[in-house]
């Protein structure tokens, strides 16, 4: 590529070079600078137009003859840059794309990664540290990207065309898993690995504890729900003694919060007000609220209390803060939704 940028400079220059001498040469010969310019250009670019004065001497039509072979190659050179530019670039593509098809063709046993987001960036990573094969299925572009500069195996498409799992080699696939964030493309994913393998091991990603079910009924062997799972894994360390002084350690807590980060969790603090309406509700009840976009992990009652893993009967009391892990931006908006109600039932009061 480099080349060929060179190869179009050095031509320009000497294109910019063959115009300037070829008119100043005219204009020495008597022309006017118009007259001249005109003749350059229509000789260089071979119109045809016939000549603007006619060439008497032998000086003149030899000087003309050094116009047209300078303008003209140093032109065609400069075309060639361009032909080569593009033609290199088409040329690497091909080759990489073949050479990642005969990788893949290759494979058997290998594990395929549907979504190239933060979770399928984290699990590709982890399972390549593990000396595991690994191809990514991948529809958006930035992220294809992303995945080929990393040195993965990859297959652009939407993993849910069966030409294209074709092609990711899932008749030779041990295990497939599908980390995409809509569920009901999930779910169509499942369907459609289990018919092309019966034998796969299918792992699939839930953002809704509602998917479960339908993604076991579709094909998936495991059903992750990000959300429950690191809710589950945090209230078990804060359970434990060992865990309370982990978590105590400020470094050993930030790499906590930086782990939930890549999978864009967070754990939040959602008050509970005398005059909330959340008082009174039952955990089940205020996570039904929520739409299953977060999990209660603890509840810390108004005289300090804190209760782990609360039961889903457990009652809100005023004064009371829920501990919840959910997904960045599903907890403030359901804590606003929660503000707008108290403040419209408070007005409906005093009115």
């Amino acid at each position: 590529m480099q080349n060929s940028l060179q190869r179009i400079l050095t031509g320009t220059i000497f294109f910019v070079i063959a115009l300037i001498v070829g008119a100043s040469g005219y204009v020495l010969f008597g022309w006017s600078l118009s007259d001249a310019i005109y003749m350059v250009v229509i000789t260089v670019f071979g119109v045809g137009y016939g000549e603007v004065r006619p060439l008497d001497t032998t000086a003149e039509r030899v000087f003309t003859i050094g116009v047209i072979f300078a303008g003209t190659s140093s032109a065609v050179y400069v075309v060639g840059g361009f032909i080569q530019m593009v033609t290199e670039g088409e040329i690497e593509r091909a080759l990489d794309s073949r050479r990642r098809d005969r990788e893949i063709e290759n494979l058997s046993e290998h594990i395929i990664i549907c979504g190239f987001g933060r979770i399928g960036q984290i699990l590709a990573r982890q399972l390549t540290e593990a000396s595991q094969a690994v191809v990514i299925v991948e529809i958006d572009p930035e992220r294809i990207q992303r995945a080929v500069a990393r040195g993965y195996a990859i297959v652009e498409g939407s993993a849910a065309d069966e030409a294209i799992l074709a092609a990711a080699g899932i008749a030779r696939a041990k295990t497939l898993v599908t980390v995409l964030s809509d569920d009901a493309l999930n779910v169509f994913i499942t369907l459609t690995a289990r018919e092309l393998n019966p034998d796969l091991i299918i792992l699939a990603r839930g953002e809704l504890p509602s998917t479960e079910k339908k993604l076991r009924l579709a094909g998936a062997d495991r059903v992750v729900l990000p959300a429950e799972t690191s809710a589950l894994r945090l209230s078990n360390l804060i359970t434990r003694p060992i865990a309370l002084e982990f978590l105590a350690a400020k470094d050993e807590r930030q790499h906590l919060e930086a782990l939930l980060a890549e999978m864009d969790i967070q754990i939040s603090e959602l008050p509970v007000p005398a005059n909330s309406p959340l008082v009174g509700l039952t955990i089940n009840k205020l996570e039904l609220h929520g739409n299953g976009s977060f999990i209660i992990v603890a509840i810390r009652r108004h005289d300090g209390t804190t209760l782990t893993h609360p039961h889903y009967s457990l009652v809100l009391q005023a004064g009371d803060t829920a501990i919840v892990m959910g997904h960045r931006g599903d907890i403030p908006r359901f804590a606003r939704r929660s503000t707008q109600r108290r403040q419209m039932r408070y007005r409906g009061a005093r009115l």
